[in-house]
């Protein structure tokens, strides 16, 4: 079973499209958002069975060119 996070994404000042645009390409989200605020983006995806949470964003969210700073919340089956 894969587990969900919400990562919110603060780009360089302008790169929001691209940095968005180039997430969207690595077809490794469930949904994508645009919001105000302190961060640019926010990114909902589903890390595959067996990966390591940090490592998986670190390599495929973070490492995103102009990707300043990530937040990830963790979700947990409560009920």
């Amino acid at each position: 079973m894969s587990h969900c996070v919400f990562v919110q994404i603060r780009c360089a000042p302008g790169t929001t499209y691209q940095v968005a645009d180039a997430i969207a390409l690595r077809e490794i989200h469930s949904e994508l958002y645009s919001t105000s605020g302190e961060y640019d983006l926010l990114l909902k995806l589903y890390i595959p069975e067996g990966e390591d949470v940090g490592h998986y964003i670190n390599e495929n969210v973070a490492s995103v060119e102009n990707v300043q700073r990530t937040l990830t919340t963790m979700t947990f089956r409560a009920f």
